[in-house]
């Protein structure tokens, strides 16, 4: 049963290998997910404005990566001026981002709302992001935030 445990695990750990491996590097022009254009997408704080009245906002925002996810690319967050990066998911996981993304300007298009994130899935995004144990375990407040689930990302620059 060991020996069934640890194939299994090692085909995981492999196709999450294999899967970083096939995703197209960033490069102005390449989309992930959803085929979509820069036209009509607002910058980060204009949809910080956007979400003060509405507690929901569809489209496109633009903004800079700092962060994906260092696993298998899951996620990415964009910079805003306050220093708090806002995150991006991806909807139904139905494609990853690659680790060459960081520092690229991107536009993503989907639904964005504010939400509270438990201290748990903060503390995993967190090591999921490579973060030290001690930087993991200073994590012990939940956050509200702006969070993003994408349909699709385009690389600007």
């Amino acid at each position: 049963m060991k020996t069934f445990i640890l194939l299994i695990a090692a085909l995981f750990t492999g196709t999450i290998t294999f899967a970083q491996n096939k995703i197209t590097p960033a490069a102005p022009g390449v989309t992930y997910g959803k085929t979509i254009t820069a036209e009509k997408a607002i910058n980060v704080a204009a949809l910080s404005t956007a979400l003060n009245t509405d507690s929901v906002y569809n489209g496109r925002v633009s903004g800079k990566v700092v962060e994906v996810c260092t696993k298998k690319g899951c996620f990415i967050k964009i910079a805003r001026e306050n220093g708090t990066p806002v995150m991006i998911r991806f909807t139904d996981y139905a494609y990853f981002m690659p680790q060459n993304i960081v520092g690229k300007n991107v536009v993503v298009e989907g639904k964005a709302t504010v939400n509270e994130t438990s201290v748990a899935k903060l503390q995993h995004y967190a090591a999921d992001a490579g973060k030290s144990k001690e930087e993991i375990a200073k994590i012990n407040q939940p956050k509200k935030d702006i969070e993003i689930m994408a349909d699709g990302v385009l690389v600007v620059d």
